[in-house]
Formats: C-alpha cells, sequence, structure tokens
C-alpha cells in the first residue's frame, strides 16, 4: 500500500510513482482512512501534473519557468536589468520549487502585502522610503506575464488568480511644469561637462535611461536618432537645430558614448583606476546622484528629472495644440496616455468660449439695432 506510518510522526504519509515520476509527503491524516482519502487526491492531482509535462515540455518550478522566459524574452527587453531584478524578486518570495500552478490568489496575495513593505533608498542618500504602487505592480505583472507564457508552452491552469483584484490603485500621475525661473537657476548651477546632457533630455522629451546615448545611435545625414526605448520600443528622435547645437560640440569627447563627464578626483573603491581629468561615460545611477545634488543647489523643490519628460509635452501641447503629433514626440503607443496633458488647453477652451460669448453679445446687439430703426422713422 502506498499509505503507512513512520515511528516519527503521527500522520500518515503516502509514497507512489506515476510515470516514472515519485510522489510522497504527509497526508497531514492521523485515522488511515482519511489518509488514504487524502492519497486518492493525490494521485489525481499528480496525473493531471504528469499530463502537463508530457504536454508543456517544460519544468513547472518557477524557478525554471523564469530562467526559460528570461532567455526567451526577458534579456531582450530594453530594460533587461529591471526585469531580471524583478524575476529575482519572485523566485526570492516563491522559493526555487514552487510549482506555477500551484500558485493560486492567496499566494498573489501575499507577495503583494511583502512587495508593499520593501523599501527603496534614494541614490547614496540614506533616507530608505517604501516603494510606490505602480512598482509593486511591476512583480504582478510580470507573475502574470509568466502564467501567459506558460500557456503558450502547453500549462494549463486550473485555478488561476483573477489579476485584477491584485493590482494596487495607483494616484494619477502629476503633471509638472518648469518655470523660466527654475530652468535659469538649474541651468546656472550645473557643470559645464554635464550641461549637455541636462539640456538634451529638455530639448527632447525623452525618458533618463533613453538619454544615454550612442554616437551609432546619431544618423547626422538622416538627422534622427534611432534607439530602442521602453519596452523594447524603436525610438526615433529628429536632430533639431536646438538638438544639433548640444551634440555636435561632444564628438570626440568619447567614442562610444555621446555623454561624458570630466573626473574630478582620482578614483577609489568601484571606481578605482579612473584618472583626474579625464573623461569617462554618464551612468544612470550617477546622473541621479548628480541630479538632488543639483536641485538641491538651484533651490528647485518638488521637480523630478522624469518632469522635463512632462515639460516638453505641455509645452509642445500648448504651442502646436495638436495631441497626435505630441503623441508621436513622446512615442506613446496609446493616445491615451497622451490625454494626460490635455490640461494644457483648458485656457485655450477658455479663450474659445468668451470668444463665442462675445460673438453672440455682437450678434444680438445687431440685431437690436436693426429691429429699433424702423420705429425712430414712425416716431
Amino acid at each position: 500500500m502506498s499509505v503507512y506510518r513512520t515511528g516519527r510522526s503521527p500522520y500518515c504519509h503516502f509514497d507512489f510513482q506515476w510515470r516514472g515520476h515519485r510522489f510522497h509527503g504527509s497526508t497531514k491524516c492521523t485515522t488511515r482512512r482519511e489518509a488514504e482519502k487524502v492519497e486518492a487526491a493525490e494521485r489525481d492531482k499528480a496525473k493531471r501534473l504528469v499530463a502537463q509535462l508530457a504536454a508543456a515540455k517544460t519544468s513547472l518550478r518557477i524557478d525554471d519557468i523564469a530562467e526559460r522566459y528570461w532567455q526567451e524574452v526577458g534579456q531582450h527587453h530594453a530594460g533587461a536589468d529591471g526585469t531580471e531584478h524583478q524575476l529575482a524578486l519572485l523566485i526570492q518570495f516563491f522559493g526555487k520549487d514552487k510549482l506555477i500552478t500551484e500558485i493560486a490568489g492567496d499566494d498573489v496575495a501575499k507577495l503583494v502585502a511583502w512587495r508593499r513593505g520593501h523599501r527603496r533608498k534614494t541614490s547614496r542618500s540614506s533616507t530608505a522610503r517604501l516603494i510606490s504602487p505602480h512598482t509593486a505592480n511591476h512583480t504582478t505583472k510580470l507573475l502574470r506575464t509568466l502564467f501567459a507564457r506558460a500557456k503558450l508552452w502547453g500549462v494549463r491552469f486550473d485555478h488561476e488568480p483573477r489579476w485584477s483584484k491584485y493590482f494596487l490603485a495607483v494616484p494619477p500621475e502629476r503633471v509638472r511644469e518648469l518655470s523660466d525661473d527654475e530652468a535659469e537657476r538649474l541651468e546656472a548651477s550645473t557643470r559645464d561637462d554635464y550641461a549637455p546632457f541636462f539640456a538634451f533630455a529638455r530639448a527632447s522629451g525623452l525618458r533618463l535611461k533613453e538619454c544615454f546615448l550612442r554616437w551609432s545611435e546619431v544618423d547626422w545625414t538622416a538627422r534622427e536618432i534611432r534607439k530602442t526605448g521602453k519596452g523594447g520600443a524603436h525610438i526615433t528622435v529628429p536632430i533639431t537645430p536646438t538638438i544639433r547645437e548640444i551634440l555636435w560640440p561632444l564628438r570626440g569627447h568619447h567614442p562610444e558614448f555621446v555623454f561624458s563627464y570630466v573626473c574630478q578626483r582620482r578614483g577609489a573603491g568601484p571606481h578605482a583606476g579612473r584618472i583626474k581629468g579625464q573623461r569617462y561615460p554618464l551612468t544612470y545611477q550617477g546622473v541621479q546622484t548628480y541630479w538632488e545634488r543639483l536641485r538641491k543647489r538651484a533651490g528647485v523643490v518638488g521637480f523630478r528629472f522624469h518632469d522635463y519628460r512632462h515639460d516638453f509635452a505641455s509645452k509642445l501641447l500648448r504651442a502646436t495644440g495638436n495631441l497626435k503629433l505630441v503623441q508621436e514626440a513622446l512615442n506613446h503607443r496609446d493616445i491615451k496616455t497622451t490625454t494626460r496633458y490635455t490640461h494644457v488647453l483648458k485656457s485655450d477652451v477658455a479663450e474659445a468660449m468668451e470668444r463665442v460669448a462675445a460673438e453672440s453679445r455682437n450678434r444680438s446687439r445687431s440685431g437690436t439695432v436693426r429691429n429699433l430703426k424702423p420705429l425712430a422713422r414712425q416716431g
């Protein structure tokens, strides 16, 4: 019989094989009759699992699912580092041997609660803050993606979580514009070697990660910058006279990267070997650190680096009134994302309403004058 007792446990255990796979464990039951019911249920579960394995031709361990997804898809993402980090978080939470078919809604709820308790340091500051709901949702979305990918591999889920229940509400993203005075203070406080990078960010509207250009992405002949952006999308930025004026003097500073900085002191620690006075490529972390210091020096409050993108979009929409054009400039896939900037047209709407009202008043006055003229002749 596959149900038995051991002297070390008060519970009955099961141990059986199905098509070359061994299944064993505790039934958590003390009576044989109850244990046999559990064993029968485990046999049914084992049959379904072996059938899924045969159909999917893949391991169902979350570690193996994550590795296959990484090899087929994740490593090719524009933000591959972020994808790798999120996969590591899933493996850390569930454990390497957790079967993806065993993940239920309660497990996802616990994952979300676990992520909400995570804190993130800001640059080199010792201050840590809780991650945002938007960041926590990234982990849940990737787990949902793994489920979808597993289905393509032939895996079937008896009780897939209802994903919409587990996404945290994200407050609408605020749109912050840069005033002329703030722009002047930031420009005056920026080091000369960092100035082209920030000028380019403001002139192009690109995201921070997209601003780190390579010379191979700059096509002077076609007057375009072509590179891979968020989500692997191919983005194109026209080299306007303003952008050309920013980039052209940077030729010769570095053979591969467009934006570089001048080392201020001899390198130490992770930067050991760097020579004072030499140029090195700007990095994501380096720019974030410098940005925090720059804002403090300039006395600019409540303006994030990403707000350069909002500032660019708001001013472009106000100048053109063309939402589709702004969508193309920001490389948004869905115009719904671009509609967050329609607030800048409210003043135009107010002006248009006032013009309509004024025209109505003029027509009313004209009609009154025409009606009064016959009466004047009769008198």
